[in-house]
């Protein structure tokens, strides 16, 4: 089944098409979520440290949760999974929230973060949880331009 999202990037009428924005949104989601997810891998710490107290396992959901990240980046890229990766994304986006509440109420700054980007952080993952609601075809139907 042929792809809407790049059946509509490849129209345009003098503006860019919004298949190419949310192309262009879908590959940025995939890079940021595939770059963090390996960091939990990679270098833990900086997860385990935002993880809230209260939570058990902290290693096995720090580990959990860059699984999911990764493939949520991978299911996002393919036309037949992109809207339950989109959902599912977002539900990781949900879940992962206390941690940042956590992070900027600690003022946990691994040493180079300013305190007001720590707070900054908190209404980006609304922006975060937007893009990918959009980009993953979840909001609207796709225009054709």
């Amino acid at each position: 089944m042929p792809d809407p999202v790049l059946e509509s990037a490849g129209k345009s009428g003098g503006h860019i098409p919004i298949g190419k924005i949310k192309i262009a949104l879908l590959i940025l989601l995939a890079m940021l979520f595939t770059y963090s997810g390996l960091m939990h891998f990679l270098h833990p710490q900086p997860f385990l440290k935002i993880m809230p107290e209260y939570l058990p396992g902290h290693q096995f959901l720090v580990s959990l949760s860059g699984i999911f990240e990764i493939l949520g980046a991978v299911f996002l890229l393919i036309p037949k999974t992109r809207r339950y990766a989109g959902a599912a994304m977002i539900l990781l986006l949900i879940a992962v929230f206390p941690a940042n509440i956590n992070m900027a109420m600690r003022k946990i700054d691994f040493g180079w973060i300013p305190e007001y980007a720590l707070w900054l952080r908190l209404p980006f993952q609304f922006v975060l949880l937007w893009a990918v609601w959009w980009s993953a075809s979840m909001g609207r139907k796709l225009e054709r331009t």
